[in-house]
């Protein structure tokens, strides 16, 4: 399939399964065999080296693995993708390739946890250097990437606080000296935003959230420039974070249906973060579909939906958040999002639980912050819900 000649909505449905398959097959086939067999030696040998399609080894690819990989590419305009065991398998194997003793990395301070646990503990230990810049300060960043740098890692919104960053300028300050510009496109997911469009070099997804939104299989995906991503690819087939056949066919299935996902929990999250924002039990709400979010311009310009993610902060201390989601009946207190339906959960024990209290203090996370994943409900349940569970405290 072309890209952009069919709007999002049918890439997500088309994308890599436009071909024929065994017996005729109106799906994509689960393909479970570890091995692919081949009667001609010289055939085998250029598919090994990569002279030839095919497939050879399921740790390296597989043709359910493929046809996922070929959605996300043409969802994110990109030139070829690679798919991984789990989106932090997707963080790390890119961050491994590209990074070896004394190299130098600008990032921000608010990323998922996981990849701040990677900044903070397993880099320095590799003698890579970190600089950690404030979120929304785009001159700091633009100032430590004049240092010299040869990675920025970006994340917008950025997970739990919901903050925005100008991809296209950071980016093009990085392209000045030479950086790859990796950007965790997660909470937008390819519906609402294109890193690639917007300067970045790389774009990674943990597929476990929204793209499968079912909560029922876990995967990561990276697509991006050619010459990047097979240089991933070869790390990963080594390393081994393989995705296999039978959650690749389940985030390709969840897919389908990414797009109509989506347009519900842009809309009923926007009315949620209102609603929230004029509490008075709520002392803050962390969306940049509010006008009032520092970010909101930014990600007007470079967003075509707010996206089903938000996050608020209850007035007071962790007590409250105790009291708080046990009352809640439509949601899953749970550590994930992204899925069909409601989740939500404190930083402590979803996206920062590897994190000390300390640490996420020094990222700017209060202990009273919830991070709320809106499903596809009824919007109207879900604001009852959450009054009913704020009038307890």
């Amino acid at each position: 399939m072309e890209q952009k000649k069919y709007s999002k909505s049918t890439e997500a449905v088309w994308a890599g399964e436009d071909s024929p398959y065994f017996k005729g097959a109106a799906t994509t086939p689960i393909v479970n065999s570890v091995a692919f067999a081949y009667t001609d030696l010289d055939e085998w040998y250029d598919v090994s080296v990569g002279k030839s399609e095919g497939f050879i080894y399921s740790r390296n690819t597989n043709p359910t693995v493929a046809a996922l990989e070929e959605k996300i590419r043409v969802l994110e305009n990109a030139e070829a993708a690679t798919a991984f065991a789990t989106g932090m398998a997707a963080i790390s194997n890119t961050l491994f390739t590209f990074l070896k003793p004394g190299k130098r990395v600008v990032s921000v301070k608010d990323t998922y946890g996981g990849t701040s646990k990677l900044f903070l503990d397993f880099f320095p230990a590799y003698h890579v250097e970190i600089k950690l810049c404030e979120t929304g300060n785009h001159d700091e960043l633009e100032l430590e990437i004049d240092k010299g740098c040869d990675l920025v890692y970006l994340e917008t919104p950025t997970n739990p606080t919901l903050k925005i960053i100008d991809i296209k300028r950071i980016a093009a300050a990085a392209k000045k000296v030479g950086a790859v510009v990796v950007v965790d496109n997660t909470f937008a997911t390819p519906i609402n935003q294109n890193p690639l469009e917007l300067g970045a070099d790389l774009v990674l997804h943990s597929a476990t959230k929204y793209l499968c939104g079912h909560s029922d299989a876990m995967g990561g995906l990276l697509a991006g420039k050619k010459d990047l991503v097979q240089q991933v690819f070869h790390f990963r087939e080594i390393n081994g974070a393989s995705l296999q056949a039978d959650p690749a066919y389940m985030i390709a299935r969840g897919m389908k249906t990414l797009e109509l996902r989506i347009s519900r929990q842009n809309e009923s999250a926007l009315k949620i973060a209102r609603y929230l924002k004029s509490h008075s039990k709520v002392s803050d709400v962390f969306y940049p579909g509010l006008e009032t979010h520092t970010g909101h311009e930014i990600a007007k310009s470079q967003m075509r939906g707010f996206g089903g993610m938000l996050s608020f902060a209850l007035d007071g201390g962790y007590d409250l958040v105790e009291k708080f989601l046990p009352a809640l009946k439509l949601v899953h207190l749970a550590a994930s999002l992204g899925s069909v339906s409601t989740l939500a959960g404190p930083p402590r024990t979803t996206s920062h639980v590897e994190l000390t209290t300390e640490q996420r203090a020094l990222l700017g996370i209060p202990e009273s912050l919830v991070r709320y994943s809106v499903g596809i409900e009824n919007v109207d349940d879900l604001l009852s819900d959450l009054e009913q569970g704020l009038d307890r405290l």
